[in-house]
C-alpha cells in the first residue's frame, strides 16, 4: 500500500473510532507526518473484563424513535433475526450469520442474538432535538434489561448531539434495578439520510470528503436504512465484545475505548478494500444492489469487516 493510501487509512480509522467508538480518543497529525509514519498491526487487546459470551442468547430489544415506516422497520428486524439463524439457502452465498461467526472467536465465544421487543415512539417523547443523556434516558425507559441490549434507533429528522458532528452511533452501558446495581448495555444510531448521508452512509452517498467515487445502490433501495444496518452492526459487535469499557479495544487501560471489533476495521467490506474504495463486493444482478452477506428471506445486507482475534486481521465474507 503507498503512502498516500496509508495515510488516508489512518484518517479514516481515526474518524470511524470517532463515528462509533465509545469513547475515542483521535491524535490529530500534520498530513506530512501521516506520509511518513508506518502505523504498527492493528491489535485489540483483551482487557479482561465481562464479555456478552457465547453461553448467553441476548435479546436486542428496539426502540424506533421517531418515524420509522414498515418497510424500514422490517430491514432491521429481518437483520437482527438473521444473526444467529441458520444460513439461507444452504449456505450457497455468505450469510449475515457466518459473519456473526467472526464474534464468536473472542474470548468465550460471543453470545447469540435474538430480535426481542419492538417499541415505537413515533410521538417523540422526548422532543425532535435529544442529548446522548436523553438516549440512555430512553433505553432506560424501555425496560427489560436483563438478558438485553437496547437498541435506539432514531428517525432522520431528530437531532441528537454528536450526530454527524462526530459519530454516527454509539454504544455505552448503565445501571438498573433497585439498588442501581445491574449493569445493561444499549446503543444509538441515527438515520443520516437528510442530516449526513456523506458521512453516516457511505458507500451508499459520495463521502462529505476524502477519496470520492460513485456511490453504491443500497439492498433495500433506502440510503438511510442501510447505512443504519451498517452503523447497528458495527455497534452491536461492539458491545458484544466491550460491553462495559473494559474488553477488547485497542489502547491502553488508560486510553478509554478506542476501536473495536468493527471499527478497528474502518471503511472495509470486502477484500482489496482501500480508502475510498470499500473492496470487492457481490452484486444483486436484478437492482444493482451492491452486498456480501444473506440473511432471512434472502434479503441482502453490507456488513463491515469483523477483526479476527485469532489473526489480527480485519475479517471480510468476500
Amino acid at each position: 500500500m503507498g503512502d498516500r493510501k496509508m495515510a488516508s487509512l489512518l484518517l479514516l480509522l481515526c474518524l470511524f473510532s470517532l463515528l462509533f467508538a465509545a469513547a475515542p480518543r483521535c491524535a490529530a497529525y500534520s498530513p506530512r507526518t501521516l506520509f511518513l509514519v508506518k502505523p504498527d498491526p492493528i491489535v485489540l487487546r483483551d482487557h479482561g473484563g465481562a464479555l456478552l459470551t457465547g453461553n448467553l442468547t441476548v435479546k436486542v430489544n428496539v426502540l424506533y424513535y421517531g418515524r420509522f415506516a414498515p418497510a424500514q422497520r422490517a430491514v432491521v428486524a429481518d437483520f437482527v433475526r438473521s444473526v444467529s439463524a441458520p444460513a439461507p439457502g444452504g449456505g450457497a452465498e455468505p450469510s449475515v450469520a457466518s459473519w456473526w461467526r467472526t464474534v464468536s472467536l473472542y474470548r468465550g465465544g460471543g453470545a447469540r442474538l435474538r430480535l426481542g421487543r419492538e417499541l415505537l415512539d413515533e410521538r417523540m417523547s422526548l422532543g425532535r432535538s435529544l442529548s446522548l443523556e436523553n438516549v440512555t434516558a430512553l433505553a432506560r425507559g424501555a425496560g427489560h434489561h436483563r438478558g438485553a441490549i437496547t437498541a435506539v434507533l432514531t428517525a432522520p429528522d431528530v437531532l441528537v448531539a454528536p450526530f454527524c458532528m462526530s459519530r454516527c452511533g454509539v454504544h455505552d452501558h448503565a445501571t438498573a434495578g433497585a439498588h442501581g446495581r445491574a449493569r445493561y448495555a444499549y446503543l444509538w444510531v441515527g438515520n443520516p439520510a437528510q442530516q449526513c448521508p456523506g458521512q453516516c452512509a457511505w458507500p451508499f452517498h459520495r463521502p462529505s470528503y476524502g477519496p470520492q467515487a460513485p456511490p453504491l445502490v443500497p439492498p433495500s433501495g433506502d440510503v438511510g436504512t442501510d447505512g443504519m444496518v451498517i452503523s447497528l452492526a458495527a455497534l452491536l459487535a461492539g458491545t458484544v465484545t466491550n460491553p462495559y469499557g473494559d474488553g477488547y479495544y485497542q489502547g491502553n487501560d488508560a486510553d478509554g475505548a478506542g476501536p473495536e471489533a468493527a471499527t478497528a476495521c474502518a471503511g472495509i467490506f470486502g477484500s482489496g478494500a482501500y480508502p475510498g474504495y470499500p473492496g470487492r463486493l457481490l452484486v444483486d444482478r436484478a437492482t444493482g444492489a451492491s452486498y456480501n452477506a444473506v440473511g432471512l428471506s434472502g434479503r441482502k445486507y453490507l456488513l463491515p469487516a469483523l477483526w479476527d482475534p485469532t489473526t489480527s486481521q480485519c475479517r471480510t465474507l468476500v
